[in-house]
């Protein structure tokens, strides 16, 4: 009986790493550009979708497709930020919020009118259902290990790339202060864009894993996107190894919920988000 637990919570560990790739990109856009972006989940899914389209109509493997991916998905955050999410930010917080919901509906409907409502899901070959016996009834998939791996290595890159270059370091100091920067001579504009592109990496990175270990549909955006937000909260804003913790959390809640019953799986999780988000508000690992 203590084997099933354990593996429960293994298991959980490991989706928690899927949950903090959900999260960074969230993580990134709240912590340096002082906004939550509500279309988040749904640039999530539309880049699973980008990837079933390259996997099913050009026969390319998902690995590929996603490679394929990230420097699309990069310009396209670049001009996103340029074109549109710069002309409100730094203004009240309401018009982001309004101008990000408004692009989430577009991109569900755009997304139901091109593939209907039906659940998808990319092929991932052998990967998928290969295992590795750890011991007693501990097995552990290799695609959520290839995950929960990778999900540590992007917050360590990206850790890396905020405070340890030269671009990171502009980054930063345009978080702190717009208008010193701007004093200075750094071009915000074009900073914040660059910031939200390497947003754009984090959610290509997301969805192709995703797409190969779960389903998804038009309207799955809003949920992918509760969970990143819940996982930046309980991480604490601004940190990214936090968020990898938060994401770990969740997954570990979930796990454990799953096996008392089914229906308590995703409720688990919002109570224990509740639970430590009351105690504590600011998070478990603030970084501001």
């Amino acid at each position: 009986m203590t084997g099933v637990w354990v593996n429960q919570i293994v298991q959980g560990i490991l989706l928690g790493g899927l949950y903090a790739m959900f999260a960074l990109g969230l993580s990134l856009s709240a912590g340096v550009m002082r906004f939550i972006n509500i279309a988040h989940g749904d640039l999530i899914v539309l880049v699973c979708f980008l990837v079933l389209t390259l996997t099913t109509s050009l026969g390319l493997s998902p690995l590929v497709a996603a490679a394929i991916t990230l420097p699309v998905v990069f310009a396209g955050g670049y001009l996103l930020q340029r074109l549109l999410l710069q002309r409100v930010l730094g203004q009240h917080v309401l018009p982001v919020i309004l101008v990000t919901f408004g692009l989430s509906i577009i991109i569900q409907n755009a997304l139901q009118g091109t593939y209907g409502a039906d659940t998808r899901k990319v092929q991932g070959g052998v990967i998928e259902y290969a295992t590795i016996h750890v011991a007693g009834e501990i097995n552990v998939g290799v695609l959520p290990l290839v995950i929960f791996v990778s999900a540590i290595l992007m917050v360590w890159l990206l850790d890396r790339l905020l405070y340890r270059t030269r671009i990171g370091a502009r980054i930063r100091a345009v978080s702190d202060d717009v208008a010193a920067a701007n004093l200075i001579g750094l071009p915000s504009p074009h900073i914040f864009a660059l910031a939200m592109g390497f947003v754009g990496v984090t959610i290509a990175i997301s969805a192709g894993f995703m797409s190969v270990w779960t389903n998804f549909d038009p309207t799955s955006g809003p949920s992918r996107l509760l969970i990143a937000f819940e996982a930046v909260v309980l991480g604490g804003l601004g940190s990214l190894w936090g968020t990898l913790i938060g994401g770990i959390i969740l997954g570990v809640a979930q796990a454990v919920g799953g096996q008392f019953d089914a229906a308590w799986q995703v409720l688990a999780g919002h109570i224990v988000f509740l639970i430590i988000f009351a105690l504590r508000p600011q998070g478990l690992f603030p970084r501001y």
